[in-house]
């Protein structure tokens, strides 16, 4: 497969991962929840001793099984896991369908976090429109940080792949 169609592959799948994200801010939460399914996945609480002691704050709130029960805790991190893998691809199909279309490769990693940035932005402003959604600021912080570990470990990636395995020229 050519360069110019895995670049637009990749473009494409980008908008795809965009309009999953856009389905999915568009659902009030408890279209969402998952704590039904837990409870019936984990209804014996395994790891709930060692669960238990991890408490901290997010967006002003509580995150413990205290404050919330032992499937609402899972599925908090079910729900950031999410948004971090969601923005972590959606950067890395960006990184990859721009890397040949733009000229330099930190140019096209800079572009394509800004695009994961700016659309979780958006998504967040979208959750703000939607019926029992809340936007987050820390959601955006967490979506950027997806967003740059795909960056940063395709850029690595490639620059140690392009080290062990320089182009052979051809002399003529």
């Amino acid at each position: 497969m050519n360069k110019s169609i895995k670049s637009t592959l990749f473009i494409v799948l980008a908008f795809v991962m965009m309009g999953i994200l856009f389905y999915s801010s568009s659902q009030p939460y408890g279209d969402q929840s998952m704590t039904g399914f837990l409870d019936t996945l984990l209804k014996n609480e395994p790891l709930k001793g060692l669960l238990s002691h991890i408490r901290f704050t997010y967006a002003g709130s509580e995150v413990s099984i205290g404050a919330s029960g032992y499937n609402a805790f899972i599925e908090f991190y079910l729900r950031k896991a999410a948004h971090f893998g969601s923005y972590f691809l959606l950067a890395l199909f960006w990184f990859l369908g721009l890397k040949d279309r733009i000229n330099g490769i930190y140019l096209a990693a800079l572009v394509s976090w800004l695009l994961a940035v700016g659309y979780a932005s958006f998504d967040e402003f979208h959750q703000g429109l939607t019926p029992d959604r809340t936007p987050l600021l820390e959601d955006i912080v967490l979506d950027s940080i997806g967003a740059l570990s795909a960056v940063v470990l395709v850029l690595v990636y490639v620059l140690v792949w392009k080290k062990k395995h320089p182009l052979k020229r051809t002399y003529k």
